[in-house]
């Protein structure tokens, strides 16, 4: 099991991430429009740097929906290796079996 405090820093992170969502892509937009003038896009530069760095979606971490595991983590069942496994062995995932030979 992780952290709490990790697990709460990346929720936190997440709706942080949400709430400013808007806000970054206008200021993006106009930092890339190639038709605006220099002042108006150093100016949204600026301005995309004063916000939150938690507010950025790169800062996010995918992690286990189950442990919090931030690590081997399957984005199709949105698991970790060690959960999936285990829930895998118990018969829960319709159609997946635990290979032995």
């Amino acid at each position: 099991m992780a952290k709490k405090s990790a697990v709460e820093r990346d929720l936190k992170r997440r709706k942080m991430e949400t709430q400013f969502a808007s806000r970054r892509a206008r200021l993006k937009a106009i930092s890339r429009n190639k038709g605006a003038s220099m002042e108006e896009r150093f100016k949204a530069q600026l301005d995309l740097a004063a916000l939150p760095r938690n507010s950025s979606p790169s800062r996010k971490r995918n992690r286990c929906v189950l442990t919090g595991r931030p690590r081997a983590y399957y984005r199709k069942v949105g698991m970790s290796r060690i959960a999936l496994r285990d829930m895998a062995s118990k018969g829960l995932i319709p159609g997946m079996v635990k290979a032995s030979w």
